[in-house]
């Protein structure tokens, strides 16, 4: 793993790239990129990213970034890419992507574990929903690269042989008979998934850390997981992280009813909701085993979540009684 030096040579390395070398680089945030505050040579505050080698290639990348600029320009609150000067929106540095963002004067509307009640991510689940469906609709209306050059969030990626975010039957913390509960469940929405419709360029992880609040609105982030994905996805992992929080039913509700202020979701497509919901679940079973590897109370409890929406899917028991 780069430690801090490292990521500092390089981040001051990819300023001239921006032409802001000599600029002072703060780092800000440690995950799946390496993140660093610096300043433009106009004076605007930028945020400065170094890809994580071998999670997206370089033109997926330049595709990410190449949406969220016209996602932007359509009026989407989303983070905007700054290209370099040579115009590309991406630089190599001795091996390494590095990117610009404006930066985001805010911070997150929430994190994961603090409970619903009288929380942000409730009283704002309705503006949450509203945003998402001006995402889509701006992708549907021309707002996206073509080709979108970006790994789906398909059959194969989600519950194939060889999931994207890792075989989540195989957590070291499941019993064999929990594996096997899980590789029903998976049998289950391989079934289920065909009756989804609405599929296109998607966020991909709109988890509370990702939704911004800057000059008191809402703005998308992270734009790391964006792909091809059916649309319920999205909504799905807006409401994994209140997975056992009483007021999930409510957020639910309200993430619904601002979605459908501007964009129809039919009632068939929503009673798959819950199939979007577990599948989420069943992703971060299987990313959790390669980023937290010592933590077995993590993986467990990342675990039972999936067990426990697998339960569900498989005695056709929705989460909530009436969201719509």
């Amino acid at each position: 793993m780069m430690d801090d030096a490292q990521a500092y040579e390089l981040a001051s390395a990819a300023q001239r790239a921006w032409l802001c070398q000599g600029a002072p680089l703060q780092l800000v945030w440690r995950s799946e990129n390496i993140v660093f505050a610096t300043l433009h040579g106009s004076g605007a505050k930028l945020a400065l990213r170094l890809h994580r080698p071998g999670y997206q290639d370089p033109a997926a990348i330049a595709c990410e970034l190449a949406w969220c600029a016209q996602l932007a320009d359509a009026g989407v609150a989303v983070v905007e890419p700054l290209p370099a000067a040579s115009g590309a929106w991406i630089a190599q540095v001795q091996g390494m992507t590095a990117s610009c963002l404006r930066w985001i004067s805010g911070k997150p509307f929430g994190e994961a574990g603090v409970p619903l009640a009288d929380s942000a991510v409730l009283k704002r689940a309705g503006e949450l929903g509203a945003l998402l469906a001006d995402l889509h609709n701006a992708s549907d209306a021309g707002a996206c690269p073509a080709p979108f050059a970006r790994a789906s969030w398909d059959r194969e990626a989600l519950i194939g042989p060889a999931p994207r975010l890792g075989p989540f039957w195989e957590n070291p913390t499941l019993a064999p008979e929990e594996s096997l509960l899980l590789q029903q469940a998976r049998e289950k929405a391989a079934l289920l998934l065909p009756q989804a419709t609405d599929y296109g360029p998607i966020h991909g992880d709109v988890l509370r850390s990702n939704v911004m609040v800057e000059a008191g609105a809402l703005r998308l982030i992270d734009f790391d997981d964006c792909g091809p994905g059916w649309r319920l996805y999205d909504l799905a992992t807006a409401l994994i992280q209140s997975w056992g929080d009483p007021d999930l039913p409510e957020q639910a509700r309200r993430l619904v009813q601002g979605y459908r202020t501007r964009r129809a979701l039919p009632d068939d497509q929503l009673a798959l909701l819950p199939l979007f919901l577990a599948l989420r679940g069943f992703a971060s079973a299987g990313w959790v085993v390669s980023r937290a590897p010592q933590d077995l109370p993590r993986q467990r409890a990342y675990a039972q979540r999936a067990l426990d929406l697998a339960q569900l899917l498989l005695a056709d028991t929705p989460p909530w009684e009436d969201i719509g």
